[in-house]
């Protein structure tokens, strides 16, 4: 899931190739992700259309706009994406995901650019494409990935070169706190075995501050974070003030540094 040749992560890589089949499936390996998506993709909703001014009500908010899923998987992101009109790429370092994303697609009809590639040596979208340029992509995903990579601070500046100038990246990770170790590690992967096991590890989960740091390094500041809460009676993820476990937010070019 790394995304360039200092960041990623062998091991990480293999690991989801193992499961790459099972991304679409909402009752397998990826179920997690599935109950998450419609929190994550809300979130996303509403932040670019207050960004770039956008109707929210419209079908297609997003037109125009380019947008880059690092760490793809097999799509569950990229897809919504190109349904709201955006002109989508997808990266990712394992080959088996890309084919199950590119696969999926298909399927559904929907053009969607996957490569299979760093973040960094990802090609132009089209030669053809009005949207060919070298400005950078408007939105910027960076979704459960960078508590997956070796070099974490490396990996975001990676990420940052690749966002346009007035642009906006959305990030989400876990907290290195003992309540996500005992949430995350042990009750997902042991216990209720939602994930498989050895899925994360707690030592590369990332503190607020820590991922703060790192936007700095890379010329970004947090513009926005939330807590992301899991309701167990209800079985759905929802907002919350809670950012001891996962966490997600927004990020921007820092003024003072360009």
């Amino acid at each position: 899931m790394a995304q360039d040749k200092t960041a990623s992560d062998p091991q990480e890589i293999a690991k989801f190739a193992r499961i790459a089949d099972e991304w679409w499936d909402p009752y397998g390996t990826f179920r997690p992700l599935h109950k998450f998506n419609p929190t994550r993709l809300a979130y996303i909703r509403r932040a670019v259309c207050r960004h770039f001014d956008r109707d929210a009500a419209s079908h297609t908010p997003f037109k125009g706009l380019r947008v880059l899923d690092i760490g793809c998987g097999g799509g569950l992101l990229c897809e919504p994406m190109a349904r709201l009109g955006a002109d989508v790429c997808g990266v990712d370092m394992a080959a088996e995901n890309i084919a199950a994303a590119r696969t999926h697609a298909a399927a559904q009809g929907l053009d969607i650019d996957y490569q299979c590639s760093t973040v960094e040596q990802l090609k132009s979208r089209k030669k053809n494409s009005p949207k060919n340029s070298e400005r950078g992509f408007d939105v910027v995903l960076n979704m459960e990935v960078i508590e997956h990579v070796a070099a974490p601070a490396d990996f975001m500046r990676g990420c940052g070169a690749r966002l346009a100038p007035d642009g906006i990246m959305f990030i989400a990770t876990l907290n290195r706190t003992l309540k996500a170790y005992a949430l995350a590690v042990l009750g997902a992967e042991y216990i209720l075995r939602w994930l498989p096991r050895g899925t994360h590890d707690w030592n590369k989960f990332i503190t607020p501050s820590e991922l703060q740091a790192m936007l700095a390094a890379a010329g970004l500041e947090m513009a926005h974070s939330t807590g992301v809460s899991y309701n167990p009676l209800a079985r759905s993820w929802h907002e919350s003030g809670d950012m001891s476990v996962n966490y997600m937010g927004t990020a921007v070019f820092n003024s003072d540094a360009q």
